[in-house]
């Protein structure tokens, strides 16, 4: 069987497809069975309360990806017709150009420590900054596993608030390294261990121990160049087209209206991929829309330009909070089949995926929106016209 490059991947059968997708990737049988099945019974009901059933969504894979040089499979869970088959097809547009370019600081979560009642604030400020270090090395005391595994506590981020409700109050940040997890049980685990240490050094009371979901120290950042002659089709020129994204995108740039609905044609494409794998789908989405507000003024979380030589050129950059190990991603059969499928080895390998697919999504959607109209573009993103997979 020739590889998916060359096939109509949406022209197969579903049957066929799983053939092909066993052919070109490292699913076994068994793999595959899990994409076919659904979430058991028993494994549904020891996840939530009150079970009473299961409720589907479609999975599908999105085609043409190369992230960082490499082809990636790209399984998508969205109910919503024409996303898969407009992030395919632009992201063949940018294959002529190497495809997306991603990066990614390191895993480092966030966890809160809210501390209230505090007499003197110079006092419990300068004191908590002493004791830095030793508040540290209890925080790693409390998770050694994660430690053995090269993450654990960073850093210790000191602030007072001093407009809120309740009047002032100082909040501890934890930045802890959470490797290849989503990180909220081990972060929640170490900050609630770090309240009662934190009451004796200061005198104060600690209210909230809990993570944060804006995790603006857990970045993923993605790029594309579409070449302006891949941009042409029917009666539009790639100038046309090239200069419809930009003036497009210029719109949700300066306007907080279109902004958000621009935003969420890149979460279209980020929270199909972080259902597919079993992660948290509100925190990213809670976490994207804060970043994009965090000049005081919520605009695009992407940027569309044209380069020096005239073509397309787009960024984005977001908090992506995904894992590879633990949660959902250990007890749901098909997230884990996903994980396979997809070959990353590291949740940072997952976020440069994801956010790539973002990027690719809101130029899907810029594409149709700056040239036959977002109506005419889904119907046949959905017919399959322009898309030849």
């Amino acid at each position: 069987m020739n590889g998916l490059k060359n096939k109509k991947f949406y022209q197969l059968s579903r049957e066929e497809r799983l053939k092909c997708l066993a052919y070109n990737s490292d699913l076994s049988a068994e793999d595959l069975s899990r994409l076919t099945e659904n979430l058991p019974m028993k494994t549904a009901d020891s996840m939530i309360e009150n079970f009473v059933s299961i409720y589907g969504l479609p999975l599908g894979i999105a085609q043409h990806f190369i992230v960082n040089e490499k082809e990636v499979f790209v399984p998508m869970v969205i109910e919503e017709p024409s996303v898969i088959a407009g992030a395919s097809f632009m992201a063949k547009l940018a294959q002529s150009s190497g495809g997306f370019y991603a990066s990614t600081t390191p895993p480092d979560m966030i966890g809160q420590i809210q501390l209230l009642d505090i007499d003197d604030f110079d006092h419990a400020l300068q004191t908590l900054e002493a004791h830095k270090a030793e508040i540290l090395t209890e925080a790693a005391r409390v998770s050694p596993s994660m430690v053995k595994r090269g993450g654990g506590p960073r850093d210790l981020k000191i602030r007072l608030i001093t407009d809120s409700a309740i009047g002032a109050f100082i909040v501890l940040h934890l930045i802890y390294d959470v490797q290849n997890a989503m990180g909220a049980n081990v972060v929640n685990s170490v900050v609630d261990h770090l309240g009662p240490i934190i009451e004796n050094l200061t005198g104060g009371r600690v209210h909230l121990t809990i993570l944060s979901n804006l995790t603006d120290t857990r970045l993923a950042h993605a790029s594309v160049t579409i070449r302006k002659e891949e941009l042409a089709f029917k009666n539009y020129t790639g100038e046309q087209v090239r200069d419809g994204i930009i003036e497009a995108w210029a719109f949700a740039e300066a306007d907080p209206y279109r902004a958000v609905t621009h935003n969420k044609g890149i979460m279209n494409g980020v929270d199909a991929v972080v259902l597919a794998t079993g992660n948290d789908w509100r925190g990213i989405e809670a976490g994207a829309h804060a970043y994009a507000a965090r000049s005081g003024r919520y605009t695009s979380l992407s940027k569309w330009e044209k380069d020096s030589d005239g073509n397309l050129h787009g960024s984005l950059e977001m908090p992506m909070a995904v894992g590879i190990v633990g949660g959902v991603t250990r007890v749901h059969p098909v997230a884990a089949a996903c994980l396979k499928l997809m070959g990353v080895r590291t949740a940072n390998e997952l976020a440069e995926i994801i956010v790539s697919v973002g990027l690719a999504q809101n130029l899907a959607a810029l594409r149709v929106l700056a040239t036959e109209g977002i109506q005419r573009g889904h119907m046949d993103l959905h017919a399959r016209k322009n898309v030849d997979s």
